[in-house]
């Protein structure tokens, strides 16, 4: 039986079309569809009849729901680390283009979007969520970091709610997507056809008419001052001293989260979004050092290995606790890698 390609795409009434096409896998992005993203941006870059692009996944679930880690896994397992090198190397290549897109780049998240689907979402200029639309950046649970950009789309995010995304994972529905600044735009998932039948039209036209105010009040706006509170300080430690000594059910929920989360990936992403701003490529340059050193270490494999291997959820992080985690340890994340530095 012949396999459905990867990506589907197609040009129509000055619009480039964009399909993620791996259903069955929540449509999570290969090295092979990075490419073939790559290709066709700078092919519609240059075309000039074409005037916007327009990325959606496929099926009834999901956007993207992240990267294909799965596959980095087996790589690095049957020692093929130039894979590893190569997947990461070509996203950020990628993730950097689209956030540097001279085109209207419309995302339509309908669904599940997150990890490297918020690479190929986030980082364009119009994001469209549906009320079916879950965010997130859950890579702590998997003993890795947010990467994508998320050093950048995080930090801009209201106060502290970057970095209490970015250490807990959480998942934000809508209302949430837009306060934050993930999403741009509220759509009624009904009214995605008209919208889209209606882009060669108008690309203003078509947002005016169809996408609506979302008046709603979010958990991260409704526990904006909790944030506050307990991520405001100076690091992973106090805050969880902080949440401890508070009795509030969003303290005692987010510090049973933060306690699954791997030691050193809490501490490495402290430190990615609170050190002071820099250029996105230069971010990004600092998240390619950082993926690397993770494919050096033990808890990404582990990680990957519990939660989507074996599925036993119990990974055993190494080290243990965040006392073991030394300061020599996450500098050694943050280091150059000389020669292999990611080149934008």
């Amino acid at each position: 039986m012949t396999q459905a390609p990867e990506i589907l795409s197609r040009t129509e009434d000055g619009i480039g079309w964009i399909i993620l096409n791996r259903p069955r896998a929540l449509n999570a992005l290969s090295l092979f569809m990075i490419r073939k993203l790559s290709r066709l941006l700078k092919e519609w870059e240059e075309n000039p009849s074409l005037k916007a692009v327009v990325i959606e996944g496929a099926g009834e679930k999901a956007f993207c729901a992240g990267g294909d880690v799965r596959a980095v896994y087996d790589a690095k397992k049957e020692g093929h680390s130039q894979t590893c090198d190569a997947f990461f190397r070509e996203e950020y290549t990628l993730n950097a283009y689209i956030h540097s897109y001279p085109k209207p780049y419309i995302s339509l998240i309908d669904g599940i979007a997150m990890g490297g689907g918020l690479g190929v979402s986030i980082n364009g200029s119009h994001r469209l969520v549906t009320e079916r639309a879950l965010l997130a950046m859950p890579e702590t649970g998997i003993g890795f970091f947010p990467d994508v950009g998320a050093t950048t789309f995080l930090t801009k995010a209201p106060g502290k709610t970057g970095l209490y995304l970015g250490l807990t994972g959480a998942r934000l529905k809508t209302a949430c997507a837009l306060w934050s600044g993930l999403g741009t735009h509220f759509i009624p998932s009904a009214a995605l056809p008209a919208f889209k039948n209606d882009l060669s039209h108008g690309f203003e036209e078509a947002l005016k008419t169809h996408c609506q105010p979302l008046l709603e009040k979010g958990f991260l706006e409704k526990h904006r001052t909790d944030i506050e509170s307990h991520f405001s300080l100076s690091s992973v430690e106090d805050i969880f001293e902080s949440l401890s000594y508070n009795d509030s059910h969003f303290a005692r929920e987010t510090l049973t989260t933060l306690k699954t989360k791997s030691p050193t990936s809490l501490k490495v992403v402290f430190r990615q979004l609170t050190e002071p701003p820099s250029t996105f490529e230069e971010q990004m340059r600092t998240e390619f050092r950082l993926s690397q050193r993770f494919m050096e270490g033990h808890d990404f494999f582990e990680g990957v290995r519990s939660i989507l291997v074996h599925k036993d959820g119990t990974p055993i992080w190494k080290p243990a606790t965040l006392e073991q985690v030394t300061q020599g340890a996450i500098n050694h994340y943050f280091a150059p890698l000389d020669d292999r530095e990611l080149i934008l």
